[in-house]
């Protein structure tokens, strides 16, 4: 069940975007993130983007902790009109994700961004978003750094989690889950946590899928969706984000790659916070 609340704040219409420029929108799914290093920071960072000519569509995905508390009160203090908090009560990322994607393509947008509530979009990542559309391409997969303010990480553990990243981008091209005479172009590693899609092409793939996290890699889903449909996508370096590494250090490395590898480990505990 979905369902939309109104931002709190003084009763002024939203300003528009820019004349002449696509609309654009960023969704951050969110699942009790009020802690110290969660959703707050994530925030922060985004007031705090360069090209602030964007809305937000932040999905409460059934927080317990007083997450969607977190994100009304940042909205009034900053007067952020144009951010909205929704709720989706079906657990999972791809049902999450998908409601705010939906969302933000009500509220007019074209372009749409997604992040996580526990990732820090350095202050060029929207402006690096409308650039890699200007492009050409339909759908952008961006970088991950490593976050290093929530937890320790070392130079060679961003070095061996940086390694990681780009062997499981590598395995992906190769996968045989990844091969079908239906795709038009090369598997691209497009992670949800930092990835941009046009709406229409958003709407012709059939968006996320709605599942739990548990169940089935969205992100994965979705780029091979596309893949169907369009050539017009591509990695985009400059576009990045730093990532949490809370799973690394709460499984270790060989068991969150198992993770990503379709599940092959399967804690009980997903969530890790």
């Amino acid at each position: 069940m979905r369902s939309a609340e109104r931002s709190e704040g003084p009763e002024r219409a939203p300003r528009p975007g820019a004349p002449g420029r696509r609309r654009l929108a960023v969704v951050v799914p969110a699942l009790n993130e009020a802690h110290e290093h969660g959703i707050l920071r994530t925030l922060e960072a985004l007031h705090a983007q360069e090209d602030d000519d964007f809305d937000l569509v932040v999905v409460d995905n059934g927080s317990i902790d007083g997450t969607p508390d977190v994100v009304r009160t940042a909205i009034a203090e900053w007067g952020r009109l144009r951010w909205h908090v929704v709720t989706e009560d079906q657990k999972g990322t791809g049902a999450a994700a998908d409601t705010g994607m939906r969302a933000a393509i009500g509220l007019g947008a074209e372009l749409l961004a997604r992040t996580d509530a526990d990732c820090l979009p350095p202050p060029a990542w929207t402006r690096a978003v409308r650039e890699a559309f200007g492009s050409g391409d339909e759908l952008v997969a961006g970088r991950l750094v490593p976050r290093d303010d929530d937890l320790p990480v070392s130079r060679f553990q961003q070095g061996v989690l940086s390694f990681a990243l780009w062997a499981s981008s590598t395995f992906g091209k190769f996968r045989p889950g990844n091969q079908d005479d239906g795709y038009l172009g090369p598997y691209v590693m497009t992670p949800g946590c930092n990835m941009a899609i046009t709406a229409s092409l958003y709407e012709r793939a059939g968006g996320f899928p709605r599942t739990r996290i548990e169940d089935l890699h969205e992100d994965r889903a979705l780029v091979n969706a596309v893949r169907r449909l369009t050539t017009r996508y591509s990695e985009h370096r400059a576009v990045w984000v730093r990532a949490s590494t809370r799973r690394v250090h709460a499984w270790g490395l060989v068991r969150t790659l198992g993770w990503y590898a379709d599940h092959r480990y399967r804690p009980e505990v997903v969530d890790i916070r």
